[in-house]
Order: structure tokens, then C-alpha cells, then sequence
């Protein structure tokens, strides 16, 4: 009789093993190892930054805030051609594969930017007319809504929500169930895998309400990937090579895959400290209209903040974009001035969040960068 995977089982507070607060800090640096399937790319050439510490910067009181956030990890910040800060915790290694968690996402920005940018992708249309299969929740908003997270359905990004058995049509739908359609952890017992593709399709549109706060939902991420492949007629994978290429990776970039070989965009994606700043250059090199669009003030608003907004699959305060990371990661870039930060601490709380980890992340990370100024 074969056993189920362990580290792919539940625990009674219906987290995936790998995850429980006890393993998680471990588990971040070796999904690859822990995923159903996954896809890997490498650059062919290297985006050569040299090591040129600003004594001043590493001084600044930001810095130590940052260095003793609760389960820091390591930060990383390149300015041009130099990374003018380096800095990890005695047991890991700037490089070192870590998941980035939702930083993932932001793929979807440099591919559909592209996309939009040449006229092969029209945000003001709606997604049904890129992916007729995209279902209820999905096939009436515009490619926009779902980049701005601004698409009401009965998913909710709640990590202890309900595992099994799978809920009802138009029941609340939550994370764990997303976490089935990427590979990190199994279906329960008797239930067929699915990927995030069908996953996304089967939701359901749901009341928007009056407000304008982002509606924030991982399946967004994964229909957009759909329209991406259907709109350039090209795979999501060769994308995700393309952006790798054009960063000039120093390692490997591993992303997990659903059970269709689809990259898992909403949270896949693993990188080394150096080369999410590496990454987080190319978000400042491209540039160009997609990005001052998702700079300019429009979107929802992120997280009831009265200056942060999520725009085309990035959050900024008109200054910087980023993203964070469940569990405590983020990528904060300054487009105009060629920096990026990149930030890994793994939170050990029962579901890996504490209340106003990521504001003091933010604060710390956009003080620092202005010492840069």
C-alpha cells in the first residue's frame, strides 16, 4: 500500500506540512525539493554587479531595523551596476534559493506590460474575449480589473480555510484549495488533482461593495497567465525564459508547475537574494508606460493605505513599485534611480503572519532607499 507524501499532507490546523511553523524557514529554501513538479531556466549570460558597499548606507538605522525584523533572512540592494549593500543571517547565504512567494507575480507584469505595449493586449477588454473558458468570476471583468486586483469572486486569500472537501459551486472557496492546483499539497483523499488554470475557471463572480480596496486573490495572477499565452500565441514557459534571459540570472530560477506543466506564477517562482535585486533592475530597465501607468495613483488601494496602490500586478506609492511575499518577503525597486532591494525573512507564526510585519518592511526598505538619494 503506498503512503501519501508527508511533507505534501495536512495538520490539523490544515496547513501543508512543509509549511507549520516549525519546518517553514527550512521548507522556503528547498521547494524545489517538496513541490509536485517544477520547471527551471537559466540566463545565458550574467548581469555582472560588483560589490561596492556604501559604508554611509550601511549605517543607517533602517538597515538595523531591518536586520533584526523577526525571521530576517537576507537583503540585498543594487544600485546601477553595484550591489551597495549585502547582508544575511548566520544561516543562510545571499546566494542561496529562497521562495519569493507572491514576488512571483510580478512576472505577470513584465509579460503582459510587453503585451499591452505592442497592442497584442488590450486591458480594457474583457478577459472572456482572450480566454472564452475563463468562467464566471473571470470572463466579464477586463484584463485591468484582474490586474488591479479589482475582481470580486468567492475565492479569499484565508490560509486556514477549509481544506475538504471540496466546497460547493458559489461556496467560499480558500488558499488551501489554491495550494491543490499548484502542487503544494495533495488533494484530499479520493479527489483527482487540478490545475490553476480550471481552479480559476470554477469561481464565481461574488458582490464588489462600494469600496476601493484591493481584492486580493492569487487565482488573478493564473488567469492572467492564460491571457498572456492565448494573446502571444506562445507558451507561458517561453515568457518566463524570456524575462530570466533579460534579467541576467546568476543561478537557476526554479518555479513549481501545476499538473498541466503550467508555471505557477501566483507564488512559484525561487530565487537567490542577488538575483531577486538582479530582477528587481529589469523591472526598473523596462520601464515605459505599463509602468508609469502602475506608478500614477490608479489601481485599488492596497491594504486600506492612503498612498500605497496596486496597479497592473505591482504595488507602489508613486515612487516605488514592489510586491510582497507570504511569510515575510519583498522586492521594492525605484525605476528612476536604478535600485532595487531585495528582502527575505521567513515569519514562524501559526499561518505566517503577524499584523504590521510588511508596514514595517515597507517603511524600512523605502527610508532606506531614500538614503540613496
Amino acid at each position: 500500500m503506498m503512503l501519501r507524501n508527508p511533507d505534501l499532507d495536512v495538520d490539523p490546523q490544515r496547513l501543508a506540512l512543509w509549511n507549520t511553523p516549525q519546518r517553514r524557514r527550512q521548507s522556503f529554501r528547498k521547494l524545489t525539493d517538496i513541490q509536485r513538479r517544477g520547471l527551471s531556466f537559466r540566463a545565458p549570460a550574467v548581469l555582472p554587479l560588483t560589490l561596492s558597499e556604501d559604508p554611509g548606507l550601511a549605517r543607517q538605522p533602517d538597515v538595523g531595523r531591518l536586520l533584526r525584523m523577526e525571521g530576517f533572512c537576507a537583503l540585498v540592494v543594487a544600485h546601477g551596476d553595484r550591489i551597495v549593500l549585502a547582508r544575511n543571517a548566520a544561516d543562510f547565504g545571499t546566494d542561496q534559493l529562497h521562495s519569493m512567494q507572491s514576488i512571483t507575480k510580478t512576472f505577470v507584469h513584465l509579460a503582459l506590460g510587453k503585451l499591452v505595449t505592442s497592442g497584442c493586449v488590450d486591458p480594457a477588454l474583457r478577459v472572456g474575449q482572450y480566454v472564452p473558458e475563463a468562467g464566471e468570476a473571470y470572463a466579464d471583468a477586463t484584463v485591468q480589473q484582474v490586474l488591479d486586483m479589482d475582481v470580486a469572486s468567492n475565492f479569499a486569500e484565508d490560509y486556514a480555510a477549509p481544506y475538504a472537501p471540496c466546497p460547493p459551486r458559489g461556496a467560499a472557496v480558500g488558499y488551501a484549495r489554491q495550494e491543490i492546483a499548484m502542487g503544494w499539497r495533495l488533494p484530499p483523499a479520493g479527489e483527482a488533482e487540478f490545475g490553476v488554470r480550471s481552479f480559476a475557471a470554477g469561481l464565481v463572480a461574488a458582490e464588489r461593495g462600494d469600496g476601493r480596496d484591493t481584492l486580493y486573490a492569487s487565482p488573478n495572477t493564473d488567469m492572467l497567465g492564460w491571457v498572456i499565452e492565448r494573446a502571444s500565441g506562445r507558451s507561458l514557459a517561453s515568457h518566463v525564459e524570456e524575462i530570466v534571459t533579460a534579467a541576467g540570472l546568476e543561478a537557476a530560477f526554479h518555479i513549481s508547475a501545476d499538473c498541466h506543466g503550467v508555471p505557477v506564477l501566483s507564488g512559484g517562482g525561487m530565487m537567490t537574494a542577488r538575483d531577486l535585486a538582479r530582477y528587481g533592475l529589469l523591472i526598473a530597465r523596462c520601464g515605459g508606460p505599463f509602468l508609469r501607468d502602475a506608478m500614477s495613483g490608479a489601481g485599488t488601494r492596497y491594504g486600506g493605505s492612503p498612498t500605497l496602490r496596486y496597479r497592473n500586478h505591482l504595488m507602489s506609492n508613486g515612487t516605488w513599485v514592489g510586491h510582497p511575499g507570504y511569510a515575510g518577503q519583498f522586492l521594492m525597486v525605484d525605476p528612476a534611480r536604478h535600485i532595487a532591494a531585495a528582502f527575505f525573512s521567513v515569519l514562524e507564526t501559526a499561518y505566517g503572519e503577524r499584523d504590521g510585519h510588511f508596514a514595517a518592511i515597507i517603511e524600512a526598505l523605502s527610508g532606506l532607499l531614500r538614503q540613496l538619494a
